[in-house]
């Protein structure tokens, strides 16, 4: 274990939030054009300029190999976005070109590809134009030749249409590099799966061969002493740099006790550098212990600890729950935040669906400063002390539960609705009252059925959309509720 500064999470960037996906950017059309209608490139190359500035602006590492006229250039290009080791590539397609210009890219770098067709204006000006004119408007005619050639090939294919400045084009756009991002961070991730699962818990468990087989990544199996031992080794003046930090971010009860409270900072501080020497992108644990030993002890010292790393872009959650907090890791990384959630209670007075969990929670998207609340037990858990209550953000909200099946494929399962101000247990839980516009019995029914499993991710905004790239991206079913 090396020397680190006792700082918390609270406002350090974390690996996970600066993973920015690697987005190849590549223009073309066909060559043949050029020597007849000699205005006809140089407004493309304009064209492309514009594209390349607006995608560059993203949060991503955009590789720009330039503009290309036919299959031989294309030859050259495709080596340049191997080497790349690209996430997504981008083709933007200003005016007709052949499927021989686009195969060797596909097929040589093996990225997910991307075709965009974005006209230069809404619509043409049919007086004035002649031909030359007229195919600066053609990006759409490759389309369908693409989109076969893709097929025979077994290539994915998918493309967004539109024109230079429509925003709507511009955020699909986004979406798909967003989801670029989920794929890399997933691809290159690192896991942390800490204790043991909850006993009696089936759903829970997750065959971890089939994470890194699907989606990538690696899943670290750490035992509760690699965090006791980090916790043994804080000291008293790094606890008392890091509680001014906790007082800061959190409205503190008056039933926390003020030795639970220093437990906790120092579990968070040990939690701090398990994540760091292990390079950690998300951290799943359970642990039960007897009788206030150090082991139990420590487990029931995590939460807040868990709630400042999912903060800091490090999902952390409870219950061994391995899936949820990657669907923690997957909302956060297209901005929505992600907090550990499960069913409470169905309001049929109100119309909600109270959810939440006993800590964590994400608490950047609190609706308010989140607070701590001591509890002399934690229910159906081992220990005892301080625990995180707090209400996500007030509007449109998206659940999404990531979910073993029976043929060991996984699903994504998701569902929008809007979080309403109400009265909330004080129990130290991060309860939400979620309206889905429905009976909460027959939404319940429904959401079951799903097989979403007993946890998932509660993340700001409607993000079903954005959730259908990144699953298209994974090659994994999305069932929306």
């Amino acid at each position: 274990m090396s020397d680190r500064s006792p700082s918390l999470r609270i406002n350090r960037p974390s690996e996970a939030q600066s993973s920015r996906p690697t987005v190849g950017l590549i223009a073309g059309g066909l060559g043949a054009y050029w020597p007849q209608f000699p205005d006809l490139l140089p407004q493309l190359q304009k064209s492309s300029s514009y594209v390349s500035q607006r995608i560059t602006a993203f949060d991503a590492h955009v590789v720009d190999v330039g503009f290309i006229s036919d299959a031989l250039e294309a030859n050259d290009a495709a080596e340049q976005l191997r080497l790349a080791d690209c996430d997504l590539i981008v083709m933007f397609l200003t005016t007709y070109m052949t499927a021989t210009m686009v195969m060797p890219i596909a097929l040589r770098t093996g990225a997910d590809i991307l075709f965009i067709n974005l006209q230069p204006s809404e619509s043409m000006d049919h007086e004035s134009f002649d031909t030359g004119a007229w195919l600066a408007y053609c990006g759409a005619c490759p389309l369908p030749e693409m989109a076969n050639t893709f097929e025979r090939a077994g290539v994915a294919f998918r493309s967004v249409s539109g024109y230079l400045h429509d925003e709507r084009a511009w955020t699909r756009i986004e979406n798909w590099i967003r989801a670029a991002s989920v794929k890399r961070i997933l691809r290159r991730g690192r896991h942390g799966l800490l204790g043991h699962l909850y006993p009696g818990m089936y759903d829970v468990s997750t065959d971890l061969t089939l994470i890194p087989a699907h989606f990538g990544g690696h899943v670290e199996v750490l035992e509760i002493d690699d965090l006791r031992v980090r916790v043994a080794d804080v000291k008293d003046d790094e606890v008392s740099v890091a509680l001014a930090e906790v007082k800061d971010a959190f409205e503190i009860l008056e039933s926390v006790d003020a030795v639970d409270l220093d437990w906790s900072v120092r579990v968070a501080i040990g939690m701090d550098r398990l994540v760091t020497d292990f390079s950690l992108d998300s951290l799943a644990y359970y642990h039960r212990g007897l009788e206030g030993e150090s082991h139990e002890r420590v487990a029931a010292g995590m939460i807040l600890g868990a709630s400042l790393l999912t903060a800091a872009h490090v999902p952390a959650c409870g219950e061994y729950e391995l899936r949820a907090s990657l669907a923690m890791l997957i909302l956060d990384r297209i901005g929505a935040g992600g907090s550990f959630t499960e069913l409470q209670a169905l309001n049929f007075r109100d119309g909600v669906v109270e959810m939440g969990h006993d800590g964590p929670a994400h608490l950047a998207i609190s609706e308010r400063k989140p607070v701590l609340r001591g509890l002399g037990v934690f229910h159906g858990k081992r220990g005892w002390g301080v625990s995180v209550e707090f209400d996500v953000r007030h509007g449109p909200v998206t659940l999404l539960g990531l979910t073993q099946m029976r043929d060991n494929s996984f699903r994504f399962v998701a569902s929008e609705g809007v979080v309403v101000a109400g009265p909330l247990l004080q129990i130290g839980n991060t309860t939400s009252r979620v309206d889905f516009g429905r009976d909460p019995g027959e939404w319940c029914d429904a959401w079951s059925a799903s097989a979403v499993a007993h946890h998932w991710a509660l993340g700001v905004g409607h993000r079903v959309k954005e959730l259908r790239v990144v699953a298209e991206l994974l090659g994994v079913e999305l069932v929306e509720v």
